[in-house]
């Protein structure tokens, strides 16, 4: 299942039928995602990630609000739009899950692609959490208004990450001050050089980031992590078939099931890691991983187990 192996496949070699092996593997999503991948309050991720994936349900538009800490996906929630109260709602299961852990629980910063929608709603939820807005949402929306302008594409690349590079908040704004000054007076193709301002006019919500360390600068964490989900989605087709409550089931067990999958025995490096969960947590249950979750999701995940 952590692999996205289709429930017919399951049946073939397990027997009973496909809709078994789907109403177990939604059972999963009933858990606290929270409560069952953070085992004690001090784990909780100080710096986290947050972006809505687009997918389908009976080819109607949904999106996916996804929030990620320390590699792991700790919310999903399936909305109609991405609009502020439905965002809202989407975020606040994360909320209400992580203060049940720890009722003081604020993250210091989340970082964002800048979607007006997902900033109010962070805010309504976590007022004193500092937002980071994402620099490579920014350099994607440059890049392509490059498209029929590729020959200056290389240059600009440089001169942006150039200035991402600045090890201190007053090289950044310099680096950003010359940027500004050389787009004004080198790039004449008006749709790059719009991108390129508005970059520009944004410097102080990127230099929000030079006030912690350990912050996301970039969204890197979480588009690997809304990668694992594109997969499984693009394999099932998306939700085709299903109502709102069991299409956020099934996202919500395709989180746990990446935060306790095994990681390949290739990985090797920084010693012998074995899931995401052990990563965020320093030890685990069972070496099983599926035993490791059925332990750390007992009742519900609602209480932490040391």
């Amino acid at each position: 299942m952590c692999h996205g192996t289709p429930f017919y496949a399951l049946t073939y070699v397990f027997g009973h039928n496909d809709m078994f092996w789907y109403r177990i593997h939604n059972s999963f999503g009933r858990n606290s995602i929270v409560g069952t991948t953070v085992k004690t309050p001090d784990k909780l991720p100080e710096h986290l990630l947050a972006d809505e994936k687009h997918s389908w349900l009976k080819k109607v538009k949904v999106f996916l609000a996804t929030t990620i800490g320390k590699g792991c996906i700790l919310g999903v929630k399936v909305v109609k739009s991405a609009s502020d109260a439905d965002l809202r709602n989407a975020y606040s299961v994360f909320k209400e899950e992580s203060q049940a852990l720890n009722p003081d629980y604020q993250p210091t910063t989340i970082n964002m692609d800048g979607w007006d929608g997902t900033r109010k709603a962070w805010k309504s939820l976590f007022p004193k959490t500092k937002q980071v807005l994402c620099f490579l949402h920014s350099f994607i929306k440059i890049r392509d208004r490059c498209k029929k302008a590729k020959d200056i594409l290389p240059i600009i690349r440089e001169k942006v990450w150039n200035a991402y590079h600045a090890e201190t908040t007053a090289q950044f704004s310099q680096r950003i001050r010359h940027l500004k000054k050389w787009t004004l007076e080198n790039i004449s193709i008006e749709v790059v050089k719009e991108k390129l301002l508005e970059l520009c006019f944004k410097r102080d919500r990127f230099k929000v980031s030079y006030q912690f360390k350990g912050r996301h600068r970039t969204s890197n964490a979480l588009d690997r992590l809304m990668n694992y989900q594109d997969k499984i989605l693009y394999g099932m087709k998306y939700f085709h078939g299903k109502t709102d409550d069991s299409a956020t089931l099934y996202a919500r067990a395709m989180a746990l099931l990446w935060n306790f999958h095994p990681y390949s025995s290739r990985l090797t490096y920084k010693g012998n890691r074995i899931s995401p969960f052990e990563d965020l947590n320093g030890f685990v249950y069972h070496e099983n991983w599926l035993h490791n979750m059925l332990v750390a999701s007992s009742l519900g995940g609602t209480v932490a187990r040391t």
